[in-house]
């Protein structure tokens, strides 16, 4: 089954929703941090991302449209916050005229149930959207590393997946570094089942077939983890990098960034290990997971199991995410597992 005119419409959707996060990271005002109840800082440009995906995507494929998404309009329906609604459907409504391609002004209205069509809960049957609309939003307040991941869910599976990495640099993070003055940054990565995963500057010009590293010695291998501690356990990593005898310090970034990167092959290695307690959710993972295996590398739990995105807004997953390409992924889950063995609290 082809998903070529999805896909083209999740690439524009995807790169109209960099550009409108772009200009909002350029001038970050002071009002547009709100905290959502869990400290999460949410930004105007989360609101406005998720708004024109939402928009972009039910205005090309005219079907039967569900989203899962990680925002809702809740937050912007209460008192006081009408200025922040306004600037919203204001960058939704200039990313829209920018693009040319519809001749429409959206109301403050019409973005705000745009937010709210992301409340399906997804699940097993039928198509499923699934977006993070700025995946790594404290790398974006810090003027790092975020994304833009939307996927598709057919059937409960991943069927394509779009990662736009605005502050990303084309060519290897191992080459460039983080920031790099002289580096064009801006990457679009997309996948589709059975497609393989290609890469191509988000102003559009031509795309180039990834693949991920080809590394067979651990030795040679430098893996990436979360930028924040709070989102990942960069002790557990480092035992387990010990015992594969790593040698390259971590690589540490924000988002969904990291499958992009580690499609092309710029590491070998993503260890996600949440504290105790935190549930995956699919949009931090469905699109990183098929740019990453269509690039012909594994993604798997810590058990070694592949992840089940059929089960609603949750992954289950045990005890964490680990990626890698084919040849070390035997070598990974066996460090993993003696690493955990040590960790755990003797009874």
């Amino acid at each position: 089954m082809s998903y070529h005119k999805e896909l083209a419409a999740a690439k524009k959707a995807a790169s109209l929703a960099a550009r409108l996060c772009q200009n909002v990271q350029k001038a970050l005002l002071q009002s547009d941090v709100q905290s959502k109840t869990d400290k999460t800082p949410v930004t105007v440009a989360d609101y406005g991302s998720q708004a024109l995906v939402s928009f972009v995507l039910q205005q090309e494929l005219h079907a039967e449209f569900s989203l899962v998404a990680e925002e809702d309009s809740k937050d912007l329906r209460k008192d006081g916050a009408q200025e922040i609604v306004e600037r919203i459907t204001k960058l939704v409504n200039n990313s829209l005229t920018s693009d040319g391609s519809y001749n429409v002004t959206l109301s403050t209205e019409d973005v705000l149930k745009a937010i709210d069509s992301g409340i399906s809960e997804g699940g097993c049957q039928g198509r499923h959207w699934v977006l993070d609309p700025i995946d790594g939003t404290k790398g974006f307040l810090r003027g790092d590393q975020y994304a833009i991941a939307l996927a598709l869910l057919d059937g409960g599976k991943v069927v394509l997946g779009v990662l736009a990495c605005p502050n990303l640099p084309l060519t290897s993070l191992e080459d460039a570094g983080q920031h790099s003055p002289n580096n064009e940054v801006g990457c679009l990565f997309f996948a589709e089942v059975g497609g393989g995963t290609y890469m191509q500057p988000l102003d559009g010009s031509s795309a180039v077939k990834v693949q991920v590293s080809a590394v067979e010695n651990p030795e040679e291998a430098s893996f990436f983890e979360s930028y924040e501690a709070a989102h990942s356990m960069h002790d557990l990593s480092s035992l387990i990098a010990q015992k594969l005898g790593v040698k390259a310090p971590p690589v540490r970034i924000d988002s969904q960034a990291k499958y992009g990167a580690l499609s092309r092959g710029d590491g070998a290695i993503y260890l996600r290990f949440p504290h105790k307690g935190y549930r995956e959710k699919i949009w931090d993972h469905a699109a990183g997971c098929i740019v990453v295996t269509e690039a012909g590398g594994v993604v798997t739990d810590a058990a070694g199991q592949p992840l089940d995105f059929s089960k609603g807004k949750h992954l289950d997953v045990d005890t964490g995410i680990i990626v890698t390409n084919q040849k070390l992924m035997p070598l990974l889950l066996n460090a993993v597992k003696e690493s955990l063995k040590e960790k755990a609290p003797s009874s």
